[in-house]
């Protein structure tokens, strides 16, 4: 798994990948309340706007940690967005993208990296 600067995961598999927000935004955003995810088909670019996720404190953008087609999104947020601040490197995941450039990878950060900077 690895962690991009505005607090988003990717776990890649392949050439597919899990995106979601980390646990410290979600604890940090409080109780979320709603998500608007992207289409199936659109295209995610590393560093920029894929969804938007809303709290009983504010709304957030979530930018995508790599560049690459979104090919499925988790519907269960739709009706149970609590699962991002109960479980959100599992159930809470929210965008399965087809990897354009592994490269991109290079430019994100380890667990550790990504904790270190978030104490």
């Amino acid at each position: 798994m690895k962690f991009h600067k505005e607090h988003t995961w990717i776990k890649v598999t392949d050439d597919t990948a899990l995106i979601g927000i980390s646990d410290f935004a979600q604890s940090k955003l409080t109780n979320i309340v709603f998500i608007e995810l992207p289409s199936v088909g659109t295209e995610a670019k590393q560093g920029e706007k894929i969804a938007t996720v809303e709290s009983v404190k504010s709304v957030s953008d979530v930018i995508s940690p790599l560049s690459g087609e979104v090919i499925e999104v988790n519907k269960e947020l739709e009706d149970s967005p609590e699962l991002i601040n109960s479980d959100p490197y599992v159930k809470g995941w929210m965008i399965k993208i087809k990897v354009k450039d592994a490269g991109e990878l290079d430019n994100l950060m380890t667990e550790e990296e990504y904790k270190s900077q978030n104490k």
